[in-house]
C-alpha cells in the first residue's frame, strides 16, 4: 500500500491530519532529535522536509534522523532539486499551479523525475497555491510567481479544481514561511467544498485556535513550520495536535 493510501485511509479516522514542516537549515544536531521526539509524543502525524534554501543543513541526514527516532513518515517538501532524498518514504511533487512561472509548473518536474525515478520514491503530485499573506514570503521570492489575492475565493476554486481535474491528488493552500496571516477560512472552506480530494493548508498558523478553525473550514491536513522554530514553542505541539484533532 502507498502511502497516500495510508494517509487517505487514516483520514476516514481521523477528522484531519497534523504535520510539521521541518527545514534542516533550522534543525539539526540535539535540537533536531528532541524536536522529533517531542513530536512522536505530540501526536504529530509525520514530518515534512525542506526548505527555500539549503545553506548549512544536511538534507539526507536530517531525515535519517527521523526516521531513525520516530514511526511517522517522512514526505520530502522540495525547495529545490538538491532536496531529493532515497531515505525518506514519500516526495510531495509539487506544482506552483498560482503562478505562471513554466519552471515551477513543468520545467523542474522533468530535471526531478529521472532521480524520483531511480531512487524508488512515491511521488505524490500536489496543486501548490501562494496564497498572499500580507508580506512577501520566501516561497514567493525564490519561485517567481505572484501569490492569489486573499479577498479571491473565486479564483482559489477555479485553480484548484483545475489541479483536481489535472489528476493531482492534494491541494496545498500555503501563506508562505512567515506568513503575517494564515490562509483565509473563506477560502479554505470554498475551495474544500468544491474539490474531491484533500486540501492542506499552511502558513501563518501560530495558534491551536486557527489551526481548529482551518480544519473546521474543511482543511484535512494542517501543517505548521516557523513556529516551532523557536524552542520555547514546543511545548503547544500536542495543544496543536489536539486541536487538528478535536480532542479538545
Amino acid at each position: 500500500m502507498t502511502l497516500y493510501s495510508n494517509l487517505l485511509e487514516k483520514l476516514t479516522t481521523d477528522r484531519a491530519l497534523y504535520f510539521i514542516l521541518l527545514d534542516p537549515d533550522r534543525f539539526h544536531g540535539a535540537d533536531l532529535e528532541e524536536f522529533a521526539n517531542k513530536c512522536a509524543e505530540a501526536g504529530v502525524d509525520g514530518f515534512l522536509v525542506g526548505g527555500s534554501l539549503m545553506v548549512s543543513g544536511d538534507f539526507d541526514l536530517a531525515i535519517k534522523t527521523l526516521k531513525n527516532l520516530t514511526h511517522l513518515p517522512v514526505i520530502i517538501f522540495p525547495g529545490g532539486l538538491g532536496q531529493i532524498s532515497p531515505y525518506a518514504d514519500a516526495i510531495l511533487f509539487l506544482s506552483i499551479i498560482s503562478g505562471r512561472n513554466p519552471e515551477h509548473l513543468i520545467g523542474k518536474h522533468v530535471l526531478a523525475a529521472p532521480t524520483i525515478k531511480r531512487h524508488g520514491l512515491e511521488a505524490i503530485s500536489t496543486g501548490y497555491m501562494l496564497i498572499e499573506s500580507g508580506r512577501r514570503t520566501s516561497a514567493e521570492y525564490m519561485s517567481g510567481s505572484m501569490p492569489i489575492p486573499r479577498h479571491k475565493p473565486e479564483i482559489a476554486v477555479a485553480t484548484a479544481l483545475a489541479a483536481e481535474f489535472l489528476g493531482m491528488k492534494f491541494v496545498y493552500l500555503e501563506g508562505g514561511s512567515g506568513a503575517d496571516q494564515p490562509v483565509p477560512y473563506e477560502m479554505v472552506h470554498a475551495v474544500s467544498g468544491n474539490l474531491s480530494i484533500p486540501v492542506i493548508v499552511g502558513g501563518g498558523i501560530r495558534t491551536p485556535e486557527t489551526a481548529a478553525i482551518m480544519v473546521e473550514s474543511g482543511a484535512k491536513v494542517v501543517v505548521t513550520g516557523n513556529h516551532f522554530e523557536d524552542k520555547k514553542n514546543w511545548g503547544l505541539l500536542k495543544d496543536f495536535a489536539d486541536a487538528v484533532k478535536g480532542r479538545v
